[in-house]
């Protein structure tokens, strides 16, 4: 880490940050001076700043705060060090950080030691999973009364229409995403395509897949930070909140994802286009999690507004090859590539826990090694199906009590990720559309 420095001298200041539950960056600004101290010796902050609500407030009678005298937890890097933040006019380094015990054992309430737990579960049976992650965002105009369009760059005008894979609306932020690109390439992002999408000033750019859970996740969670401060540099809003507006679609965050065994072979690849038994057991262990882990995939009041029968998200609990209405589909192409992409969360979940109850969940169903129903045909939204919860009240409650979603995530997040939701559902219950959309628009 002190070598990224010694190599990147105009560097003034460093941020210090880790994920809380809803994947807001938590952390502090440190001189350069002393960024090998906290490299090798890390920092402190209290264990509660990683169970704040989504305004930055403490949890009412968590156990985090008052009863241990909000004591300290201690933060040491990741494996990821240092990252430019090239939104920011001074030269800034991130140093992403995750939370421990004083003892040295992980605090399982933080969200990336939740996903290395899961990571290592596949690990212990001789197992690699292979992630990649689609983001979809928007591009607004927040400075008035109404969320709009940003005006484009090139031509000053509006576009107040979805653009399906229009080159044009790519076209007209072109600076914005020549800029984009190069910092996804300086903080080793690997960005791939980007393509426009059907709401206003919406857009998706895939992040290319890796057989390392934790940094893909990682270079989301950055994806979503840099995006965000990028668009504000360019003078507009970039916002993954799950629907900011209510008559076009929402944003997701699709996840693809293959499992390798100890030799480097795919075990949902059998030669054919069906795929193995074990990719059908792990499309059941997703299927079986669903309704449990829907808080996870949609953790806020704005995400139940995105499933919308016939708007691209999923409603119904059911699997398919090549169909994007199911919630769980298996793309085609050569068997060698035979993987799940996981359709439900939105584009607000946080990385970690969202990869976490994905993977967490198909490898239950890879253990349990039971079959799912058969797959559907046609369009899903018009069949009698199970569907995922449909508030946030009976998500955070399913959420609570489903065994599968303990197999996944340990009691101590559980409990937090509750008490936090039910927190927010009771502010966020006194406020209009309007307001909850001021809120998570940035934060999410």
């Amino acid at each position: 880490m002190h070598d990224w420095l010694v190599e990147n001298p105009e560097i003034r200041a460093i941020r210090v940050a880790a994920a809380d539950l809803n994947g807001v960056a938590r952390g502090k600004r440190v001189p350069v001076r002393f960024a090998d101290k906290v490299s090798v010796e890390g920092t402190r902050f209290p264990m509660s700043v990683l169970n704040l609500d989504i305004w930055g407030e403490d949890i009412d009678n968590s156990p985090l705060v008052m009863e241990s005298g909000d004591r300290d937890g201690i933060l040491h890097p990741t494996e990821r060090g240092f990252v430019p933040m090239p939104w920011l006019a001074t030269p800034t380094g991130l140093l992403p950080i995750w939370m421990s015990h004083e003892d040295g054992r992980p605090y399982m309430g933080d969200p990336r030691h939740a996903l290395a737990a899961v990571e290592k579960r596949f690990k212990d049976k001789g197992l690699t999973p292979v992630v990649a992650v689609e983001l979809e965002f928007f591009l607004i105009d927040d400075a008035g009364a109404r969320l709009r369009v940003p005006p484009s760059p090139r031509s000053g005008k509006r576009r107040v229409a979805g653009e399906i894979l229009s080159l044009r609306a790519l076209d007209q932020f072109d600076d914005f995403f020549t800029e984009l690109y190069d910092a996804c390439e300086a903080m080793d992002i690997p960005a791939d395509t980007a393509i426009s999408e059907a709401g206003l000033g919406q857009f998706e750019i895939n992040l290319m897949h890796q057989d390392d859970a934790l940094k893909a996740a990682d270079d989301a969670w950055l994806f979503k930070m840099l995006v965000k401060g990028m668009a504000r540099k360019h003078g507009f809003a970039a916002s993954f909140m799950a629907k900011p507006y209510e008559d076009y679609a929402g944003s997701g965050l699709h996840m693809h994802f293959s499992v390798l065994d100890h030799a480097g072979r795919n075990i949902f690849d059998n030669g054919t286009d069906r795929g193995s038994d074990m990719l059908r057991h792990a499309i059941q262990g997703c299927l079986t999690g669903m309704p449990g882990s829907t808080l996870i995939f949609a953790p806020h009041a704005n995400s139940y507004a995105r499933f919308v029968p016939g708007a691209h998200a999923p409603t119904g609990i059911a699997w398919a090859y090549e169909n994007r209405t199911a919630a769980i589909r298996v793309p085609s192409g050569p068997p060698a590539a035979r993987r799940i992409e996981h359709r439900l969360a939105g584009g607000d979940v946080n990385p970690y826990l969202s990869i976490a109850a994905v993977l967490g969940a198909a490898l239950n169903g890879i253990e349990d090694a039971t079959d799912p129903p058969a797959p559907i045909t046609g369009n899903a939204y018009a069949q009698d199906l199970p569907q995922v919860p449909g508030t946030w009240d009976t998500a955070i409650d399913a959420f609570e009590t489903s065994p599968e979603t303990a197999r996944i995530f340990d009691a101590e997040l559980i409990r937090n990720m509750v008490m936090t939701k039910r927190q927010e559902a009771r502010e966020m219950a006194a406020l209009s559309t309007d307001e909850q959309t001021e809120i998570y628009l940035d934060t999410v």
